[in-house]
């Protein structure tokens, strides 16, 4: 059963970037729009039965705890913005690739905490860092519009860290339900105002749109998050993340197979560098025993995987 939701899990979320990019270029869906409906409407699944069950929750919901959820609603709404857009500019795999370098954003932070990590985390940092060159530069030899999505990619996984570190602070005395439910919706009001500004369209698209943005909602955000918060009960967290980092090549194998997508042999190499980085950073940051961030560390895997 276990293995089942595993790879149940990696399907979902590795299918994130392939469906935004479908969605994307056969549809009228702008980026935000993908980013405020996903949003919205896991917010309200999650919401529902929170408030069922206890209908007055959200109203005693403490400042420390609003503080950071607000922290990270901010953080996961600009993640999106860059993730979604570094899809229309930069290939699947290498966009999925960048952003999920969250985990070494994490480590970088912690750094300039004075948090103090083993050595197998420096040597994560440095692989996956020349897993990001390797990608980048083969983008940088395709043209500009490319390098860019990349850099956009990484400011995504830089997004997505701090969201991490902000939502282990709320989440250190609210429930998952709870935590999801009022992050999700913070961040979809946030994200319309950015379409506003932005004149980005969230309504008036074709039934292909709206068929690719229930898509990527259910597929990458009910479904792959759900499946890997249900294994934290019976599995360990350093295994799940090691399995959330199978999103990376799953992301790009989907890419090739459904949309086409041909990549340089040295772009492979890039993505294997980064899965293995990544991997060292995350059993060292688990296994630290100088860490004092408890709390970040404490959050639910499942969360890493943002995009």
């Amino acid at each position: 059963m276990n293995l089942f939701l595993a790879a149940l899990g990696v399907l979902g979320v590795a299918s994130s970037g392939p469906l935004i990019a479908a969605t994307l270029g056969a549809t009228t869906v702008t980026a935000l729009a993908i980013a405020f409906w996903r949003n919205a409407i896991a917010a309200a699944v999650m919401a529902t039965p929170t408030l069922i069950r206890e209908p007055r929750l959200f109203g005693r919901i403490g400042r420390y705890e609003f503080r950071w959820s607000l922290v990270a609603a901010v953080a996961l709404a600009l993640h999106f913005a860059c993730f979604i857009t570094s899809l229309q500019l930069t290939s699947v795999a290498a966009a999925t690739a960048l952003v999920c370098l969250q985990s070494a954003w994490i480590a970088i932070i912690q750094l300039f905490r004075g948090v103090r990590h083993r050595w197998q985390v420096l040597v994560g940092l440095g692989v996956s860092f020349g897993g990001v060159v390797a990608i980048t530069g083969f983008d940088m030899g395709t043209s500009p519009e490319a390098l860019l999505g990349d850099v956009l990619a990484m400011a995504g996984g830089l997004l997505a860290g701090i969201y991490t570190l902000a939502g282990g602070r709320a989440r250190q005395s609210m429930t998952t339900g709870t935590y999801t439910a009022l992050c999700y919706s913070m961040c979809a009001v946030l994200v319309a105002v950015l379409a506003a500004f932005t004149n980005q369209p969230l309504t008036g698209f074709d039934a292909g749109g709206w068929l690719g943005i229930l898509a990527i909602t259910v597929c990458a955000q009910l479904v792959g998050h759900t499946a890997f918060n249900h294994l934290l009960a019976t599995m360990s967290p350093l295994l799940v993340s090691m399995i959330i980092l199978l999103e990376i090549p799953g992301a790009a194998l989907l890419a090739a197979v459904f949309l086409n997508e041909t990549l340089p042999a040295g772009t492979y190499a890039g993505l294997s560098l980064i899965l293995v980085g990544l991997a060292v950073v995350v059993a060292g940051q688990r296994n630290g025993k100088g860490r004092r961030d408890k709390p970040a560390g404490e959050r639910p895997v499942a969360e890493l995987g943002a995009d």
